[in-house]
């Protein structure tokens, strides 16, 4: 019988949940990263193989990542042999150096290239250092994955196929989605938001909403977001993802157009259906600016 989630963990408390026969996750915390967290604030999953460990994102600092390493040693005896990055943000790769110690290969996309060549990536981690110490200290670093994908993919592991499909730039540059016909399991990374306000910062809004169309097209059935419980019912869930996207760029678009003043088309906009969920007064306000810059580049 598959587990259910129970929310009310401390920060450094990682319990896998079963999805599927072969597949686990662990659910971040609805908060902004902190040093009380350790970061914990991002989902990371894996699927056991007969020929090893296939793990998707490597969570937001690298005692988190040793955390998930003991939980999936608690699950089986095979090795870790993969972790495939859904993307280049901070919390879901600060783990990956544990999971190179131990000689797991790397997939990312290949703009992660850009990522981690740039300096947003440098000042994130430098100030990273100082807001999540000491679980995010000097010794935390960038890592490069061993494989960029250019394109769409089929990984083969132990004889589970593992679709990875390049649909970035939506919610970054460098997304990449992970889907596991023989669990019915699509691992979707920041494309999915469950339960918590997205974070949209420099987001392709545009390319955001064709991904979720895409999702669609797969139809798995559990979709297990970046951020939030697991999905069993993937087409009503990742309506919300998708209303919100389509809100911020309806509620913002006219101002955008005309150059109006941001502070007045936000002041403007009725944002009762999201006020009060968790990290709205943190991230909404950006959001929308960020989506009215957006609008004014396309």
């Amino acid at each position: 019988m598959f587990g259910v989630v129970n929310a009310a963990g401390e920060g450094a408390l990682l319990n896998p949940i079963q999805v599927a026969p072969h597949t686990y996750f662990v659910q971040g915390l609805p908060e902004i990263g902190s040093a009380q967290n350790q970061n914990f604030i991002s989902n990371a999953g894996f699927v056991i193989t007969p020929k090893g460990v296939v793990v998707v994102d490597a969570l937001g600092s690298p005692v988190l990542a040793q955390k998930l390493i003991a939980e999936i040693r608690k699950k089986t005896v095979q090795k870790i042999v993969a972790v495939v990055v859904t993307h280049y943000h901070a919390d879901h790769i600060y783990g990956l150096q544990e999971f190179k110690k131990i000689g797991a290969k790397i997939y990312a996309q290949n703009q992660g290239i850009n990522y981690l060549a740039s300096e947003t990536a440098k000042q994130r981690l430098i100030a990273s250092r100082v807001d999540f110490a000491p679980w995010v200290n000097a010794a935390t670093r960038l890592v490069s994955a061993d494989v960029w994908i250019d394109q769409s993919q089929l990984l083969n592991i132990g004889g589970v196929e593992f679709k990875i499909t390049r649909v970035g730039p939506a919610h970054a540059p460098e997304d990449l989605m992970i889907y596991v016909p023989s669990e019915g399991v699509l691992f979707a990374g920041d494309l999915v938001f469950r339960g918590r306000i997205p974070f949209v910062a420099n987001a392709d809004s545009r390319g955001w909403l064709s991904a979720l169309e895409e999702i669609e097209r797969i139809n798995p059935k559990i979709v297990i977001p970046g951020h939030g419980n697991y999905s069993n019912h993937p087409i009503e869930d990742i309506a919300f993802t998708r209303g919100y996207l389509r809100y911020l760029r309806q509620s913002m678009a006219q101002a955008a157009i005309n150059l109006d003043p941001f502070d007045e088309a936000y002041q403007a906009a009725d944002w009762s259906e999201y006020d009060g969920m968790p990290l709205f007064r943190a991230a909404n306000r950006m959001n929308a600016y960020n989506v009215y810059l957006s609008i004014q580049a396309e």
